[in-house]
């Protein structure tokens, strides 16, 4: 990729990029797509295609390429629109040239780079390079991840280039970190730029938070009068600023829908709050500046946030401050001293409560006096809760009858509140997935109850199957207690393993089981009570017998945390002693 600022006001971007696929897995490497708006323009687009002897087999201009909106559902209100190559491969390996060139007066974000596509993905040959006119707009330029890269750099009175070459294909691992903390890569950030009709200096987070509310949010907050009459009905006689927050989130929820326009490819400026009153739906931009206007109408203070959203956890960088920076728009209500986090293009999720999408990560606050970097609502290991409470029989056939109920905290209540959406046909495939210990399962009635106050799901199932437990040919029974959470599974083996181990978000699994024996049958062997724990968790199990009836209590912990690559076997046989535990046996004999 070569950048070239020719002015404050005018960019020019050219990119050229050669991959070759050596397998249908392949195919999601080429890429080969670019996009425009009002303000951005593809002067020039083309791709050629050769066969695995080098041959040209086919040339692709500019009115071939398939040309779509960037908005999910259609047009919309966006002009974002995407140019890609479409092109079915009938033999393998093929290789395709693509290059484009794009020429834009918005100077505010520039293109970033990556030296490693992905993984399963060598590099053969990298280049980026940057000019500017003049030195006032030379930006500045983080370098992340080069240690072990042999990535030059060249810088001449107008530019600067890096190249680097030869960078064998690298395989994903298990529990690594996020590959923005692994991959070798650039963050260009403008100092002296223009965008959309606004010219700015950054020169740290403060001045990005100022120059966008001065600028891209500024008097985007106007209301329909009929809205704010409906929104001041709503609050009437409230006096508490946070349920005033609470109503009028869950009148976005209930009046608007979300349409997918990340940051960057919709742009950075939201859609007035008029416009979305009107049309009844937007993007993340759209709707955040939406609900801080409705809020503003209601007397409660709220800040437009950028984040960089997704479930690897991603934070704004230190060193460097950028418009480019983040991908998603929430808003922090500040109340009491802490900051409430709502993410307004949720429909379901309750007040406050982010879950994976948007926890523990570095964002930017767009306050009036300035941005602010800080950090989102963690949810730590404990909070991450499960409770699983079951109670089953078992005949003398093995035939099992029983009740399960479990209670989600924190991220696993993000993991599992969903499925109260599901029909009954897609609600049996997960029970049947989540239970699969238990064959020949067989639902009966279920209840699941979402509090959304407490942020707690609750979910009660009777469930039936037969031959549970195998029956020998001398009439005895053998039986895995723990068939109501058992899941664990022992991580993949690597041989020579690369990246640090990272545990992104810990949980608390705790676990209680009531098991009614047969009649006429007593416990032959009952597996033995173990508890252990290493750095990053603990785990116990706990077996006895009272009366006509089994016991077990079961508890275990994950801690979040990054670990050396060489604890990762460590954490292996954790796991693998886990699993082993969990599958421990009981075998019942009939009485004589």
């Amino acid at each position: 990729m070569k950048v070239a600022l020719l002015s404050k006001e005018e960019m020019l971007v050219h990119h050229n990029r050669v991959v070759t696929v050596l397998n249908e897995e392949g195919n999601k490497h080429i890429r080969a797509f670019a996009g425009y708006n009002n303000s951005q323009t593809i002067r020039s687009i083309q791709a050629e295609i050769f066969d695995k002897d080098g041959n040209s087999i086919k040339r692709i201009k500019k009115k071939e390429f398939v040309d779509v909106s960037a908005v999910d559902g259609g047009t919309l209100y966006s002009d974002s629109r995407v140019l890609y190559m479409s092109y079915l491969p009938t033999e393998y390996p093929y290789t395709v040239s693509f290059s484009y060139e794009m020429k834009t007066k918005n100077t505010g974000t520039l293109p970033s780079w990556y030296f490693i596509d992905d993984f399963m993905a060598s590099t053969e040959k990298c280049s980026y390079e940057i000019e500017y006119a003049l030195s006032a707009l030379k930006p500045n330029i983080l370098e992340k991840n080069f240690e072990g890269y042999a990535i030059t750099r060249k810088e001449t009175l107008n530019g600067i280039q890096y190249s680097v070459a030869n960078i064998p294909a690298l395989r994903d691992e298990y529990l690594r970190p996020s590959t923005q903390n692994i991959f070798p890569s650039l963050v260009i950030c403008p100092v002296d730029f223009y965008y959309e009709g606004y010219s700015g200096k950054i020169y740290g987070w403060k001045d990005v938070g100022l120059w966008m509310n001065n600028n891209l949010l500024r008097d985007q907050d106007e209301l329909l009068p009929s809205t704010k009459s409906e929104i001041n009905e709503l609050v009437k006689g409230v006096e508490d600023s946070l349920e005033k927050a609470r109503i009028v989130y869950k009148y976005v929820q209930e009046n608007t829908r979300y349409i997918s326009v990340q940051v960057g490819i919709g742009g950075l400026k939201p859609i007035s709050a008029i416009e979305v009153d009107k049309v009844k739906y937007g993007d993340c931009k759209g709707l955040s500046n939406y609900t801080k206007a409705l809020l503003k109408q209601v007397g409660v203070e709220s800040y437009y946030v950028h984040v960089e959203a997704g479930k690897e956890k991603i934070d704004f960088e230190d060193g460097v401050a950028s418009l480019a920076q983040g991908n998603h728009v929430i808003l922090a209500i500040p109340y009491n001293d802490k900051y409430y986090w709502v993410d307004c293009t949720s429909q379901i999720h309750p007040f406050g409560f982010l879950g994976d999408f948007t926890d523990d990560r570095r964002v930017l606050i767009m306050k009036p006096e300035g941005g602010e970097i800080t950090y989102t609502d963690a949810y730590l290991d404990e909070e991450n809760l499960q409770t699983t409470k079951g109670i089953y029989s078992l005949d003398e056939e093995g035939d099992l009858l029983g009740k399960m109920e479990i209670t989600t905290k924190g991220i696993q209540y993000e993991e599992h509140f969903g499925i109260q959406n599901l029909p009954d046909t897609e609600l049996v495939k997960y029970y049947k997935n989540y239970l699969r210990k238990i064959n020949n399962l067989i639902l009966g009635k279920y209840y699941l109850e979402n509090n959304q106050d407490e942020v707690t799901f609750k979910e009660v199932i009777a469930l039936s199957a037969s031959k549970y437990a195998s029956k020998t040919d001398d009439g005895k029974l053998i039986f895995i207690p723990n068939c109501f959470n058992n899941v664990q599974s022992v991580p993949p083996r690597y041989r020579n393993r690369r990246f640090p181990m990272e545990i992104q978000r810990g949980y608390l699994d705790v676990d209680e089981y009531i098991i009614s024996l047969p009649k006429n049958f007593d416990v032959l062997s009952l597996p033995k009570s173990n508890s252990f724990s290493e750095k990053f968790g603990e785990y116990s199990i706990e077996f006895w017998k009272e009366k006509s009836q089994i016991r077990v209590k079961r508890r275990i912990l994950i801690k979040s945390g990054t670990y050396s690559k060489l604890d990762y076997d460590k954490y292996r046989s954790f796991k693998r002693k886990i699993t082993k535990l969990d599958n421990s046996k009981i075998i019942l004999n009939k009485k004589t």
